[in-house]
């Protein structure tokens, strides 16, 4: 089986085709395929949020990624350096599935994560990913919750 690799900013269009392909419940067009990748080269950088394994495909681009974002929370005696991450993204092209890929990648991710001090983990989970997540060690919350809200478009004042 190929290693999982600490990932890139070389790596961005393939994260975001796979997080669009396979993860997403629509696909993104072009454009904001274009803006994640964008964004995505800049927070892979040295000093950037992002965190990310991938798997080489053998025939070029990637198999797999698992891409954690970091951000900062209060300390607190469980998150001593007040880090924690939301994994946002942990995707296998199907051709290469069933093969301890998506397990690899997490796994490295979840140990790089966790020499960088970051203690708190959360990730979304469909009832198929669910199982891997839980023997790597995350568990079911029933507190979180979780809401999309959009800005309110400005009211027309007339003339």
């Amino acid at each position: 089986m190929p290693e999982p690799r600490l990932a890139t900013p070389a790596d961005a269009a393939e994260i975001s085709r796979l997080r669009s392909d396979h993860i997403l419940s629509e696909p993104l067009d072009e454009t904001w395929l274009t803006a994640c990748t964008d964004q995505l080269v800049l927070r892979l950088q040295a000093g950037g949020d992002a965190r990310a394994y991938v798997v080489d495909s053998p025939d070029g681009g990637l198999a797999t990624c698992a891409l954690g974002l970091v951000h900062a929370v209060l300390p607190a005696p469980k998150y001593p350096k007040g880090l924690a991450v939301r994994i946002h993204a942990v995707a296998t092209d199907p051709a290469h599935r069933r093969r301890g890929y998506a397990r690899a990648a997490l796994a490295a991710l979840l140990d790089h994560l966790e020499e960088d001090g970051v203690t708190l983990y959360e990730l979304y989970a469909s009832d198929g990913s669910a199982p891997l997540y839980e023997q790597l060690g995350f568990a079911a919350d029933p507190a979180l919750m979780r809401m999309t809200r959009f800005p309110s478009p400005p009211e027309d004042s007339g003339p």
